[in-house]
């Protein structure tokens, strides 16, 4: 179920299958393979990098990420997508989910992540499997509307939903299999992920950054 799936630490993955595709790509190691498609959740550094998407594009790369982000590019592929709509990019279809804090706060009434930024999840559809990755969020209502095989949820607390409430995430989604994430960089550690396994009724698969 997880083949095929690639962890980079924090939020970075990349799938492949019959197209490349990279989400949030961040600390990519060298000689990432280049990729047919990159999705970026929001514009925070930690997520969207520049840098990162630049070492594994080619002319040929789509970039789709929410207005914050295609805004930022140049000379790219760039593809503006909003919550609630769904594209074909490569070989994949793609969906953009809401991704928000409902109670985590730089300050008295300012989330970290507001909904009115415009930040997004991601459900991807490519050869018979759908993979959410849930981006910097809450265990926010519209999760209800989710099915997938596998779900990648943050755990690290702080900017995001912590493992319990993770775990609260998991009753919302109808998921086969969940990918703990956002942990072990900035925020977060392998307890949580742990913790996530331990209080989740649905398969935890806890993976290992590659190249670090």
């Amino acid at each position: 179920m997880i083949d095929n799936i690639h962890w980079y630490g924090h939020d970075s993955f990349r799938i492949d299958g019959s197209c490349t595709v990279y989400i949030d790509p961040w600390k990519l190691p060298p000689g990432a393979p280049p990729a047919d498609v990159v999705l970026v959740t929001h514009a925070h550094y930690d997520h969207f990098s520049a840098a990162d998407i630049a070492a594994v594009a080619t002319p040929q790369t789509i970039v789709v990420g929410p207005a914050s982000v295609t805004g930022e590019l140049r000379g790219r592929r760039a593809v503006t997508i909003s919550a609630g709509q769904t594209l074909t990019a490569g070989t994949a279809t793609v969906t953009a989910v809401p991704a928000y804090n409902l109670d985590k706060f730089r300050s008295r009434g300012e989330p970290y992540h507001p909904r009115e930024a415009g930040g997004l999840g991601y459900i991807l559809e490519m050869d018979g499997r759908r993979i959410y990755h849930a981006g910097d969020t809450d265990a926010v209502p519209e999760m209800r509307e989710v099915r997938c095989d596998i779900a990648l949820l943050p755990v690290g607390g702080t900017y995001t939903m912590t493992a319990a409430e993770a775990a609260d995430a998991c009753v919302l989604i109808a998921a086969a299999t969940v990918i703990p994430m956002h942990f072990g960089d900035i925020v977060g550690t392998g307890a949580d992920a742990e913790r996530l396994r331990s209080l989740c009724a649905t398969p935890v698969v806890i993976l290992t950054p590659e190249g670090r």
